[in-house]
């Protein structure tokens, strides 16, 4: 029979749990109390660092032998503390069958040191292990294959719980001060988004369907499906960044963001310039020496009526202001519609046809 259970209780098993019944216990209850988890728990690190205290503790065969036999007051002070049958300035190990009265075992357990001339005290000392390294170490233990890294659900010390209460203070809150590291930062994942002009130009709501790499309350890997709503304004342009905060695989530090890099879809008609769009027209050299006419259909829809009696130069062009794409920036304005003239040469003449160029030209 055991002499008190808390840290089982901590844990929430029986005092006969297995060593794996253990394990599996505390990287339940780590997951569930870890700080970066419970950002608006102020108990959530005190309960942290019990858990990972207790198994501390009840993972070794010899620590939790001697808890059991003895209690935790006996542990947290070191051997400072008698058995109930002790006599008042008596050896509390005396009778143990041990070098100097020290219970099989207890060399092991006990940082080096001896007895004292009091016979009562001792120097013996446990220091617990910073909570955030055992939360580490078992999960890589646990076979989740892959980076560490990446495995690990939260960073090494972000959230740190600090010295907690009386019960399991220990030398906990200097252990973690001394091997406290930075947190790493949180990774963004890129993904590129093709959108089409019409679409930048009158901007719109897409659902994009993404997955994510998560764990599970037992610290198992698994994959959920989430649907993500990404605004693209009007005006939007080619290489600009809409970012989502905490929504990828979970990792070291927190959950990765993601950021959808827009890409431009190629328009049958059009070609964005900045804020211009611009539109070819394709003319007959005969056209271009002698005049011609078009109706042009801009992006929103109007027709825009061209007509010229010509000559038209190859490679001109003309502007027509706020017809163009929404300007972001300045909501209500446009950039300018540009019409450019591709006048098609014949690849080529008859020598009667030039003869008769000859003597109109």
């Amino acid at each position: 029979m055991v002499k008190e259970t808390k840290l089982y209780d901590q844990l929430n098993i029986s005092p006969t749990a297995t060593q794996d019944e253990i394990k599996k216990a505390y990287r339940k209850a780590a997951l569930k109390w870890h700080p970066d988890k419970n950002k608006d728990n102020p108990d959530a690190a005190e309960r942290f660092k019990e858990c990972s205290q207790a198994y501390e503790i009840l993972s070794d065969p010899e620590k939790r032998k001697t808890y059991d036999q003895f209690g935790l007051e006996f542990i947290l002070r070191g051997g400072n503390v008698p058995p109930p049958d002790a006599g008042a300035g008596g050896n509390p190990f005396a009778g143990a069958g041990a070098a100097g009265g020290m219970p099989e075992g207890f060399a092991s357990f006990f940082n080096a040191g001896a007895p004292n001339t009091g016979g009562t005290r001792f120097s013996y000392g446990f220091n617990f292990s910073d909570p955030n390294d055992l939360f580490r170490n078992t999960f890589r233990e646990g076979g989740l294959g892959g980076d560490p890294f990446e495995d690990i659900l939260f960073g090494a010390s972000r959230g740190t719980p600090g010295s907690g209460s009386r019960r399991m203070r220990g030398s906990f809150g200097e252990s973690a001060r001394s091997q406290r590291q930075a947190t790493p930062e949180v990774t963004t994942v890129e993904r590129p988004l093709a959108v089409s002009l019409e679409d930048l130009f009158n901007g719109v709501t897409k659902k994009m369907k993404i997955k994510r790499k998560m764990f599970d309350d037992s610290g198992k890997r698994m994959t959920t499906d989430t649907v993500l709503e990404v605004p693209i304004k009007p005006g939007l342009k080619k290489g600009s960044r809409i970012r989502f905060k905490g929504v990828g695989d979970q990792e070291e530090g927190g959950q990765q963001d993601l950021a959808f890099i827009v890409e431009e879809k190629p328009h049958p008609l059009f070609v964005r310039e900045g804020d211009d769009l611009v539109h070819t027209v394709d003319l007959e050299l005969k056209e271009a020496l002698t005049g011609w006419k078009r109706t042009i259909t801009t992006i929103d829809g109007k027709n825009l009526p061209i007509e010229k009696a010509g000559p038209t130069q190859p490679g001109s062009s003309d502007s027509y202001p706020g017809l163009g794409m929404p300007i972001s920036k300045k909501p209500g304005q446009r950039g300018n519609f540009i019409v450019k003239y591709n006048v098609k040469f014949p690849t080529s003449l008859t020598a009667q046809q030039k003869q008769k160029l000859r003597e109109i030209l």
